[in-house]
């Protein structure tokens, strides 16, 4: 082995330490918890799926995807994402159970990289799956669950952005007709949030001014409900219409459970995720420069597996809740005892005892120890029961 490679992981790839680690669990636990309370079933799926049915329905790019093969010639990929294993889940082991199916999960997820820019190759998401639910309840449902999950995780400073893929395409498909590539062009730049590159290719467009003028005034629909009237004004068709009346009346329903503080609207929102279909959103928390969540409606996803239904979910990126959450390391609440070998015997006992009252005990001898008062020093109290201690520390 080379001795660059020894300590060296592969790229995207991170080691969780003892406090991220701790971190993680803490806020893992909490975002279960509230999504236990709504009803949710948490479940689980194989860490590596088959390339020809999962790997292709999930929206990750191909060269994202980690590849393997099996003993029989079969192409497999580590799960690029958690919500088309749990499509075929559904469509197949679940698919005579009584609907709407409210599942959730917590685990793993791996997109490979091919530069060193950060972006983990593996990280943990933790969502819901709303499954046979097709109305404006369901989404509403599950976006204030998302509120709730991040509260109760104690994150309280950040913003759930929503919009509808609906409106931007239906509006684009009126305005450029068949330009596929234009259209694709401009969802790019509305993905990558680069409203400046925008911009400027639509005053490159060559089309009529007051085309290029419609295009432009998308960028302004963002803000609170007052969006909702200036979409209907730009709005260009029926379609058009149907998604900013759809997002009224989600947020009308998300009034009633009274997290609409977190919502802000935007109706420009695109999502890398190509199986949205309807409403969609994505969490932003200040300090962050990332994604911290996101979710939407799917309703074309698990017919690819052959059952009819519709679908709406959300996914939280977990390492990235602990950043925002960031939380400074709390004092080692955990006790020491030193021993020798007169006092192993008692030292197990009390240790016992006190791991039964629901600590954390540390039982070392006194041996072992290179520095007595730096051991000391990292831990909430210690207990010597050597000849040269004897005494609490």
């Amino acid at each position: 082995m080379g001795k660059r490679l020894m300590f060296e992981k592969p790229l995207g790839m991170r080691d969780t330490l003892p406090f991220f680690y701790n971190q993680k669990a803490k806020a893992r636990k909490q975002l279960s918890d509230a999504i236990l309370s709504y009803g949710y079933s948490f479940m689980d799926t194989p860490l590596m799926e088959y390339h020809e049915t999962v790997g292709k329905v999930s929206a990750t790019l191909d060269q994202q995807l980690f590849k393997l093969l099996d003993q029989q010639g079969h192409t497999l990929v580590l799960r690029p994402d958690m919500t088309a294993p749990i499509a075929r889940v559904a469509a197949s082991q679940l698919k005579n159970s009584e609907f709407p199916l409210r599942l959730a999960y917590e685990g793993p997820v791996f997109r490979a990289q091919q530069t060193e820019g950060g972006k983990p190759a593996q990280f943990e998401q933790v969502g819901t799956e709303l499954i046979g639910d097709h109305s404006s309840y369901g989404d509403a449902e599950v976006i204030a669950l998302l509120v709730e999950s991040l509260k109760n995780a104690g994150l309280n400073d950040f913003v759930i952005t929503v919009g509808h893929i609906g409106f931007v395409k239906a509006f684009f498909r009126d305005v450029l007709g068949e330009d596929e590539e234009t259209i694709e062009t401009l969802l790019q730049f509305l993905y990558r949030k680069n409203y400046v590159g925008y911009r400027e290719a639509v005053k490159a467009l060559p089309i009529s001014e007051d085309k290029q003028t419609a295009l432009l005034q998308l960028l302004t629909l963002r803000g609170g409900e007052e969006v909702f009237e200036a979409g209907r004004s730009l709005a260009r068709n029926q379609t058009c219409m149907q998604a900013v009346n759809e997002l009224k009346q989600l947020y009308r329903l998300l009034k009633e459970y009274g997290v609409e503080q977190s919502i802000y609207f935007d109706l420009n929102l695109i999502s890398h995720m190509d199986y949205y279909t309807g409403v969609l959103f994505e969490g932003y928390a200040p300090n962050l420069g990332a994604l911290l969540c996101n979710g939407g409606r799917y309703d074309t996803l698990l017919p690819s597996f052959q059952l009819n239904a519709s679908a709406t979910g959300f996914a939280v990126h977990l390492e990235r809740l602990v950043e925002a959450l960031n939380v400074q390391e709390d004092e080692d609440q955990r006790i020491g005892i030193i021993v020798d070998n007169d006092s192993y015997a008692r030292g197990i006992k009390q240790a016992k005892n006190k791991r039964a009252e629901g600590y954390a005990v540390l039982l070392q001898h006194r041996d072992q120890i290179a520095d007595v008062e730096a051991f000391r020093s990292q831990l909430s109290e210690t207990i010597d029961l050597t000849n040269e201690g004897g005494a609490k520390g």
